[in-house]
């Protein structure tokens, strides 16, 4: 019995020119790309689409891949934007204007999404400051674990480190995170007073 092709002879076969492999690829990564569509989506069908939409992408932008980086990593990597934009697009409200009631709940809408805006760009402009602060490595670790939702293990694989020692650095991590958290938010608060 042969072993499965990996993801990169895979990826080299399609673009050798055997598309028909590509199949093999989204068979293997699917239930990945389904499942991180869903959590943000929280729709099936939205769900559905946007996996669509991502493999349809990453088939055309196949060779731009990296292939320093694993193909799950960067095939999540345009899921997450392919998600973000499609989000984006559906919430745009296409009722007339002219309906008074729809003028007014467009208008709550317009303003809720501005202050879930502003607490947003508030609480990543703190988070940013602080991680800008960290060490690199203990940065990486943060910036994998919680912007790019990877497990101990990816982030294991990515940094030739065993998953429990990605675990402790991940603790320590956060602990010195925290710290520049209490640091920057107090200075802030001394100049608000």
């Amino acid at each position: 019995m042969q072993p499965k092709p990996t993801d990169e002879q895979l990826i080299s076969e399609v673009l050798s020119g055997n598309t028909r492999v590509y199949a093999d690829l989204v068979l293997r990564h699917q239930r990945f790309v389904f499942t991180m569509a869903l959590r943000f989506a929280k729709s099936r069908e939205d769900a559905e689409e946007i996996a669509q939409d991502c493999f349809v992408k990453a088939y055309k932008a196949l060779g731009t891949f990296n292939q320093t980086a694993r193909f799950s990593t960067w095939l999540y990597t345009i899921t997450y934007t392919t998600t973000m934009s499609y989000l984006r697009k559906k919430q745009l409200d296409t009722r007339s204007i002219h309906d008074e009631e729809s003028g007014v709940q467009l208008q709550n809408q317009i303003s809720d999404f501005n202050a879930d805006l502003a607490e947003r760009k508030s609480t990543n402009y703190w988070l940013d400051r602080a991680i800008e602060q960290l060490i690199s490595d203990d940065a990486v670790i943060i910036m994998m674990f919680y912007k790019g939702e990877q497990t101990l293990e990816e982030i294991g694989l990515a940094l030739s480190m065993n998953p429990n020692n990605v675990k402790v650095r991940l603790h320590r991590a956060r602990a010195r995170l925290k710290e520049k958290l209490q640091f920057l938010l107090n200075d802030e608060v001394k100049e608000l007073i």
